[in-house]
């Protein structure tokens, strides 16, 4: 059963579903070890606006606010709105509920290219340099997935995340060696960077995870209809016109450049394109021209109110939003299975 089954519906909820995730990203600002009132958040928002807010604010808050918390806030939103569009796309083109960058070994792959650049190769195109070597981890771990299911020529779904779980355990050995082998003391710096955080965010590298996930979500909304089509199965996405393998092969390139950009950035945190695309999917039904948007939404809302647990729950110390999201996933995941 969906709630919104009407177009007039459906865009009331969108609208709701935006002002929700406008109001989360302003409201977060105010909290963490530093705590700012909310009146004075708006106001420093405000005025790095341009927009007259009568008397000047303190320095120290407008640069905790807008130098450090705002990037933060906002590579979360765009992180669990990516990661939302992920899952949703991959348990679509796989015909499993279960699936999820994490557990099809995505964010390993993602991991094990990131962590080669960062304490073995160094920055060799700049700024790029992490999610591009994340992307090409990332497409890897994918096509090793694939090629491990297949049999007989046929992708199955179970055979699938089976395969994922376990190329994730040989990708993430593979990390551990190098961690181990690699200097300690950069090799400790990047453990913390894989259990998942957002506190790497700079206004310098917004820019790209907010490219790359409208990108993500405009190249799904595009596929959506092939996507609804293959949901019903192979033969019944070929009668309508739809090239099976192609559109898969496709969603797979979308979707890992989407996984290494934000892994890259983030870490790795797990079970986010798991929990809400399921969500979603109790407001919108199964089409995925709506449930796009409203799971992207949705992922946004969820990580932003994560990072604020993650900031207030041990502060002054920030707890790997990782953790947390694994937590929650695992039970997530549990309910799913008995289901």
């Amino acid at each position: 059963m969906t709630l919104a089954r009407s177009p007039a519906c459906y865009g009331w909820l969108t609208v709701v579903l935006v002002i929700l995730l406008v109001a989360s990203l302003v409201a977060s600002l105010a909290f963490g070890p530093a705590s700012v009132p909310l009146t004075h958040v708006i106001g420093i928002v405000a005025q790095q606006m341009g927009i007259d807010w009568g008397p000047a604010l303190s320095k120290s808050q407008t640069h905790i606010i807008w130098l450090i918390r705002a990037p933060r806030v906002l590579l979360g939103a765009l992180v669990g709105a990516g990661l939302a569009l992920v899952g949703t796309a991959l348990q679509s083109v796989t015909r499993n509920p279960l699936a999820d960058p994490h557990l099809l070994g995505v964010s390993a792959g993602a991991a094990l290219g990131a962590v080669l650049v960062m304490l073995y190769v160094g920055d060799f195109v700049g700024v790029l340099s992490l999610p591009l070597a994340a992307f090409v981890g990332a497409t890897g771990s994918m096509l090793l997935v694939i090629g491990v299911a297949r049999r007989g020529g046929r992708l199955e779904s179970d055979r699938l995340l089976l395969a994922g779980v376990a190329v994730s355990f040989v990708l993430m050995a593979v990390v551990n060696l190098l961690l181990y082998t690699g200097d300690q003391h950069a090799a400790a710096s990047v453990v913390f960077w894989m259990l998942g955080g957002l506190g790497a965010a700079r206004w310098e590298v917004i820019w790209l995870p907010a490219l790359c996930v409208l990108f993500g979500l405009c190249a799904l909304q595009v596929m959506g209809r092939g996507l609804n089509a293959l949901m019903s199965g192979e033969q019944t996405a070929i009668s309508l016109g739809f090239c099976g393998r192609r559109l898969r092969l496709e969603v797979f390139i979308c979707t890992s450049l989407l996984t290494g950009v934000l892994v890259s950035l983030s870490g790795a945190i797990g079970f986010v394109g798991l929990m809400v695309p399921h969500v979603a999917r109790l407001l919108v039904g199964a089409d995925n021209r709506r449930l796009m948007p409203v799971s992207a939404l949705l992922g946004g809302v969820f990580l932003v109110w994560v990072d604020v647990a993650a900031r207030t729950l041990i502060a002054p110390q920030d707890l790997p939003i990782g953790i947390a999201t694994a937590a929650l996933g695992g039970v997530f995941f549990m309910l799913l299975l008995k289901r």
